[in-house]
């Protein structure tokens, strides 16, 4: 009797270490009817009414006319890092980096030793023309500064007013080009672009991050990734949109300065709002939870929730998840990854995740 105890005993051994080293660590399944399923997960009342309270705040967040229209552009739009932008793009370096000239826009023409051919405020008409002493009517936009210069001294010879004129030619307002500052800005809407106007230049001009005004007396969650949709090939047939994100979190804190790209006309520099996932259930702080850094696991998330409780079903474990438009529900075997060293295998928590963790029955 003792032997047969003993074999037994051997063999559920053997098998609970196949489970933890060689069983699933997470299952994935598709449901239909996301309400039902959830009601039977051994959730108390309580955490099934703070799903309904998450649920609805997402569905409002969907259907900002703003986010949505944004969402839409990212979706069908081409996503670039700064590096990867700059190596299939090498020219963008040098190609934004000196201003051209637009409607509305007005400059300091000076013709050195010639007063009465200077002038002080010459706005450029929407079609981009301006009229010069002598001259008449001249085309500027889409010019940079030094070619207007050698424009004007050119057109000065040719008609045998002056023929080697010193031309100097500022920008004293520009009105001409526009950028626009989006999502979480505390200024959000659009500003005018000057000579070599970076992405930090753009955040500050829209008054910062509105995360970085302080709230009821504390620093509210930031987002880590921020972006900036180009246009490109503007007013031609093949103009297309494409997305650059960078490291928001690196180039404030100066660890990314390559982040801190040149903007271009009609550039939109969009911060998301802080991305947050959402845990309920036997966790020692159940709650919603702000992306302190881009990557967070299952692992990282629970503890960031105080650990689990004593009476929590640790490998029924579950996390909510919408996918492409499809409602999935992901069981983590918590016990396989940290106490059986799969810690590679630990899910990474994405945004608006819900995290489920229930009640022990024993």
């Amino acid at each position: 009797m003792l032997c047969w105890k003993a074999l037994f005993s051997f063999l559920l051994s053997v098998i609970i270490l196949a489970c933890a080293g060689g069983g699933a660590v997470v299952t994935v399944t598709e449901v239909s009817d996301l309400s039902g399923t959830l009601k039977k997960l051994d959730l108390k009342r309580d955490d099934l009414e703070k799903i309904q309270e998450i649920k609805k705040t997402l569905i409002t967040k969907d259907k900002d006319p703003e986010t949505s229209a944004l969402t839409d552009i990212l979706q069908k739009s081409t996503s670039f890092t700064v590096t990867e932008y700059l190596a299939r793009y090498p020219d963008a370096r040098e190609a934004i980096s000196d201003y051209k000239v637009g409607g509305y826009d007005v400059l300091s023409i000076i013709v050195y030793e010639e007063k009465d051919l200077s002038r002080e405020s010459v706005r450029v008409t929407a079609e981009g023309y301006i009229t010069f002493p002598l001259i008449g009517r001249i085309r500027v936009a889409d010019l940079t500064t030094t070619e207007i210069e050698k424009q004007i001294a050119k057109m000065l010879a040719e008609k045998e007013y002056l023929l080697d004129a010193h031309v100097s030619v500022m920008v004293v307002k520009y009105e001409g080009r526009k950028f626009s500052a989006l999502g979480a800005i505390f200024n959000p809407g659009q500003y005018p672009l000057q000579a070599r106007e970076r992405v930090l230049d753009g955040i500050s001009k829209a008054g910062g991050l509105a995360s970085m005004r302080q709230s009821g007396g504390r620093e509210e969650p930031q987002s880590q990734e921020g972006m900036i949709i180009r246009t490109l090939n503007q007013g031609k047939a093949s103009e297309i949109k494409i997305v650059i994100t960078f490291d928001l979190q690196g180039l404030l804190k100066g660890r990314d300065q390559n982040a801190n790209i040149l903007l271009a006309e009609k550039d939109v520099i969009y911060i998301p709002s802080a991305d947050f996932f959402y845990i309920i259930g036997e966790v020692k702080n159940p709650g919603s939870y702000a992306f302190t850094k881009k990557d967070i696991t299952i692992v990282e998330a629970i503890s960031m929730a105080g650990g689990f409780t004593h009476i929590a079903a640790r490998n029924r474990t579950r996390i909510v998840r919408v996918d492409k438009g499809k409602e999935k529900i992901y069981d983590v075997n918590m016990d396989a990854i940290t106490r059986s060293g799969k810690m590679i295998q630990a899910l990474p928590i994405k945004p608006n995740d819900l995290i489920v963790v229930p009640e022990s029955f024993f």
